[in-house]
């Protein structure tokens, strides 16, 4: 055997480092010392007699050497971890950690979950609503559903974002608020609480109005901040003003008639839907199973936006 295979942990240490381009992101995922994984690449770099980066500032550089090797590196544990995948991921059943934002595990995805445990019951589903970008490696998480203006294919992270879809945004409010209120042109929205989200910096109120040829906004005095759209639409719910809504958050509310929808202008900013995940997971046929499902529930309750 050759014995520069005694060198494997190196090895493994050297691609995270050189995938990252940083001694300090290799350690947090690799669970060490910053200080460790420079000495092994020290170690590396004098068993192999050559130098594998370069420093260039705060950045590390590969050398020629060091991308030729990071390439055979990637592919082999690739190569590993698709073995390791093959023989593991024969079964389905078993445990899934889920993310998304408060108001779509909420909104959306709760009400729904059932039928997903119905079809696999096996599958021990976990929950995890947080407004946060969170670390799925560190957090344990399999499987994630974010939202974002932007088209992304790649993530810092080194997941895979795969896009399913888009939600625009309407105001909402209660059939008793747009009777009492007599709406009849965006204008008089401008009399109503106007609901928001705190800190909320695309999804504005000014700039739906902006949208719709509407002046005046910046007199508005009956606003209220919230910190979540599950909490902005449980006030419009109850007749409390109007809010700001993804078409996903509040479909079901439509169609059973406790909201409506009393202008049909969308606000110009729509949110695109991705589910990231590792494609490297142990779970992999598991999350896929998940994914297929979201895919299939959300095409069939894409909304159908019921206007007066």
């Amino acid at each position: 055997m050759d014995q520069r295979l005694k060198y494997l942990n190196a090895l493994r240490t050297f691609e995270s480092a050189a995938r990252h381009k940083s001694y300090t992101k290799a350690a947090e995922e690799l669970y060490v010392s910053q200080a460790a994984v420079s000495q092994q690449m020290r170690q590396l770099e004098q068993v192999l007699s050559v130098k594998l980066f370069m420093r260039s500032g705060r950045k590390m550089i590969l050398t020629q050497s060091g991308e030729s090797l990071y390439t055979s590196t990637h592919q082999a544990l690739n190569l590993l971890i698709n073995g390791l995948n093959s023989i593991q991921n024969e079964e389905v059943a078993g445990d899934l950690t889920i993310t998304s934002t408060q108001a779509f595990c909420s909104l959306w995805l709760m009400p729904r979950l059932y039928r997903f445990s119905q079809q696999h019951p096996n599958v021990n589903v976990r929950i995890l609503g947080s407004n946060q970008k969170e670390d799925l490696r560190k957090k344990h998480i399999d499987l994630a559903i974010r939202f974002g203006v932007k088209n992304r294919v790649a993530d810092s992270e080194h997941l895979v974002m795969e896009e399913f879809g888009e939600d625009v945004v309407y105001p909402v409010c209660s059939p008793k608020l747009l009777q009492h209120m007599w709406l009849k042109s965006p204008k008089d929205l401008l009399d109503c609480t106007l609901v928001s989200l705190a800190n909320e910096r695309l999804v504005t109120w000014q700039t739906w109005f902006e949208h719709a040829g509407v002046e005046g906004y910046e007199k508005v005095t009956k606003k209220t901040e919230v910190t979540s759209s599950d909490m902005a639409l449980s006030a419009v719910l109850s007749g409390h003003g109007v809010t700001l809504a993804a078409s996903a958050m509040f479909s079901q509310y439509i169609l059973t008639k406790q909201l409506v929808v009393p202008f049909k202008i969308k606000h110009p900013i729509i949110w695109k839907r991705y589910l990231a995940y590792d494609p490297n997971s142990v779970k992999r046929k598991r999350i896929q199973v998940f994914i297929d499902w979201v895919r299939t529930e959300m095409a069939s309750s894409e909304p159908k936006v019921l206007l007066r």
